[in-house]
This record gives C-alpha cells, structure tokens and sequence, in this order.
C-alpha cells in the first residue's frame, strides 16, 4: 500500500460528526459489529495506518468471476458472516482445544441480509455439520479443485478457502453475496476482552468436559476465553450436535452487540481505539471493504437497522438418513427460505421451522 493510500486525506480535518448520527450509526445488525467497532475507531486519524494495515482482505469478486447469481435491483445487502476456528499462531492453539485440531474450519456461518432501506434484518445460520454440494473452485494458488458432493459445510474453508465458502453458499441459496467478513478464534476472545465481558441468560447448566466449560443456568458475565467456549459448546447443551448451539450463538451475538451499545465508546477515545486494535487484528474482509474508510461508510450506510427488530434464523435441516451424525437441508423449507430472501419478501413462517432441532 503506498503512502497516499495509507495517510488520512484533506477529511481528517474535518470536524467529527455529531455523536447523535455516530451513535445511530451503531444501530445494525450484530453481524455488522465488527465493522461498526472499527468505524468508531476510524476517528482516530492519527492511528488511521496502524489499524488500516491490520485488516486482512479475500478478492472475491476475482475469485468467482462471473458464475454467481443476478444482483437483484431489490436485493438489499447479503453478508457471509464467519467465525473461524483457526488454530494458527500460539494464542490460537490455546483456545478450544486447538492443540489437538490442525487446519481451520468455519466454526459459525450467518448469512446477514438486510433489506434497501428497511430497519429490519434477518440473519440466517447454516450449521457446520450440513452436507452440501461444493462447486468447483479455484485455490489461492490459481490450482482448481473439483467439485464434490455431500461435504459437510465448515470443511469447504479448511479444503479450498472463503472464497469458496461463498460460492457454496451461492449455490445453495442463490442468494449473491455482497461482503465477506472474517474473525477468528483470538480476536474473538480480545473483542470480548476489551469491551470488559458480556453478560448472558444461559438457559441451562452447561458442564462441558472438552471445552472446560462449566456454568448454572441464569445471568452470568463471561470473559473473552469463557464466551469463546459458550458460543462453540456443542457437548454441553441439547443432543450433543452441532444444532443445539446455534441458539447459544445467536443469543450471544445479539447480548455482545447490546453490551457495545451500552458503552460510551465515542466518549471513550483509548477503549475505542483498544476495541478497534483488538477487531482489526483477526478481521478478514473482501477487498471492498478492506480498509477502515470503507468499512466506516458501509456502516453509516447500516445505520437505518436496528438490532432490536433482528430476526435470527437457522437454515431448516433434517437427518441425513445416510449419516445421523449429519444434516441436510430440509425441502421445501430451506428453498422457500432462501426465495424470499432473495426477493426481499416476508419469510413463510413454515420456512423458519427445521426438521432437526438438536434438542
């Protein structure tokens, strides 16, 4: 990156927007936090190269090239939204076990879509452990991998890449993907750190062995290392899959988002800055939105969604009847669901109901 990209422009001088418009700016999505975070520490111009530097980016639109489906005049936003479990570096191979798990997997996937002009947003999971159809695909390294049939969802990342993480989901969904956003197991537990802990209702005593998770049922605030584990316990709640954790996911996100909103983040210039460090670290984006001026103008362009009317999905799934320990997608749930995203209209409340449950 050359030096007139990574140096604040004539902007940086301008007087900061009125914290009434900042502070609407953080009513999105829980997907979009990461970049409401980072937007927030955008105000920091004279950081502005530090924090720029950090963020990771994925060349989508190079990657897949033309083979995707239509952009719809109606179509909102669509984000794919992944939480990695990468067991790369020393502080990630701390984390869940990580010591005994190569390679890296998407250990939680939403698909965030957010109507044009509309306060209201939906986020769809995809559990980890659903058998899909894995398009062909090219690697980083310009190879082609074929495509296969009946792969379980989180071993596409580990296999081919996010790229084609997003093709998959294209595929099954029809549903064109705009953004990508990425983080992984470590900046996950410092974005949790850094803002002091989040406080859930945890709806049942979990006593998990493989993750060390131990907590009663009720209102607890949980660290960084301890929400890690909440959000990734599958041995501690419901049948032991990877369905009964999603709730636990969804509930999460939308307790972290709750917790950001409730703090003076732009009073607080150091911890916005500390927050903002802690995200850029481990973000992954695709290029458009690569940069803190581009994830900033991305969330102001958000800030008509309200996390309150967020409505969170899993993709309808049933019992492989091949494999029990998998899951498929449910018919005609799953394609219903996705029609009506990818027409902007209302969800059938029969294509919020799964087969498989994970109770």
């Amino acid at each position: 990156m050359s030096n007139d990209e990574t140096t604040p422009g004539p902007r940086a001088s301008r007087r900061p927007d009125r914290p009434r418009k900042r502070r609407r700016g953080l009513k999105i999505t829980l997907s979009v936090l990461l970049v409401l975070l980072l937007a927030t520490g955008g105000t920091l111009y004279w950081l502005y190269s530090q924090l720029d530097g950090n963020i990771k980016a994925v060349d989508i639109n190079k990657a897949l090239g033309e083979d995707r489906p239509e952009k719809l005049p109606t179509s909102g936003q669509n984000l794919l939204v992944l939480g990695s479990d990468s067991r790369a570096g020393a502080e990630n191979e701390e984390l869940g076990g990580g010591g005994a798990v190569s390679g890296a997997r998407s250990d939680t996937a939403m698909v965030v879509h957010i109507p044009e002009g509309r306060s209201k947003a939906v986020a769809v999971s995809i559990p980890r452990d659903t058998l899909v159809t894995r398009p062909e695909c090219v690697k980083d390294d310009g190879s082609t991998v074929a495509g296969k049939e009946r792969v379980m969802f989180n071993s596409v990342y580990a296999q081919v890449g996010p790229a084609c993480v997003v093709k998959t989901v294209e595929k099954m969904s029809g549903v064109r993907v705009d953004h990508y956003l990425e983080i992984n197991f470590s900046g996950f537990k410092d974005l949790v750190d850094a803002i002091g802990g989040v406080t859930v209702d945890v709806p049942q005593d979990i006593d998990d062995k493989s993750s060390g998770l131990h907590l009663t049922a009720g209102p607890q605030k949980l660290n960084g290392t301890e929400s890690l584990a909440y959000v990734r316990t599958r041995h501690g709640i419901g049948d032991g899959s990877d369905l009964g954790r999603i709730g636990l996911q969804q509930q999460f996100l939308m307790a972290l988002l709750s917790e950001v909103k409730s703090q003076d983040l732009l009073g607080s210039p150091a911890n916005s800055y500390k927050i903002a460090k802690s995200a850029t670290e481990s973000l992954t984006t695709d290029s458009s939105l690569a940069s803190l001026t581009s994830l900033a103008e991305f969330a102001r362009s958000m800030n008509g969604v309200d996390p309150a009317s967020m409505e969170t999905i899993m993709l309808p799934v049933a019992y492989d009847k091949i494999d029990p320990n998998r899951v498929i997608a449910a018919e005609p749930q799953a394609g219903r669901l996705w029609k009506a995203i990818r027409e902007d209209t209302t969800i059938p409340e029969d294509a919020k109901k799964s087969p498989a449950t994970g109770g």
